[in-house]
């Protein structure tokens, strides 16, 4: 993704992020799922980080029991090397209490600040495949997610 940041005159790396995640049902054939209680959802968790443009630097798919101060972590613990630049993070509401935010400063270092990503999901929900979870893996929907992306990425370029 940092080489389309490039062709269009921005940096690889970006210095502020704002994630959200979104749950998404499941189909029965699915082998993983989880249950989010505050959505009502049985199925999976995409949690996202995208830049100001809504493009993405960390995506990150689970079983919807997890929360999204979970996922989020778990999904900057997995791409840490990659957000060395990172300067701050923007959340929505979903994203509060003192534990998150020293996760978020444990790994990254920075301030968290409060904000909404929802227009990264309305461009995912326009692929057919991603308007529910139909994989029986969480990495197979982790894939569709990067391709939907990739395919945003090159309309855009």
């Amino acid at each position: 993704m940092g080489a389309a940041h490039e062709t269009l005159g921005r940096s690889a790396s970006s210095t502020l992020l704002i994630i959200d995640a979104q749950s998404v049902k499941n189909t029965d054939t699915v082998g993983l799922k989880g249950y989010d209680a505050g959505k009502k959802v049985s199925g999976i968790k995409r949690h996202i980080d995208v830049d100001k443009q809504g493009f993405p630097h960390v995506v990150t798919v689970t079983t919807a029991d997890v929360t999204d101060r979970q996922g989020a972590l778990q999904a900057f613990e997995r791409c840490q090397s990659s957000l060395h630049q990172v300067k701050s993070v923007l959340t929505d509401s979903g994203y509060t209490g003192e534990h998150f935010v020293q996760g978020i400063r444990k790994t990254l270092g920075e301030q968290v600040t409060g904000w909404v990503v929802e227009r990264s999901f309305a461009w995912l929900e326009k692929n057919r495949r991603l308007s529910k979870n139909h994989e029986r893996w969480r990495n197979t929907s982790l894939q569709f997610v990067h391709l939907a992306f990739l395919a945003l990425l090159l309309r855009r370029s």
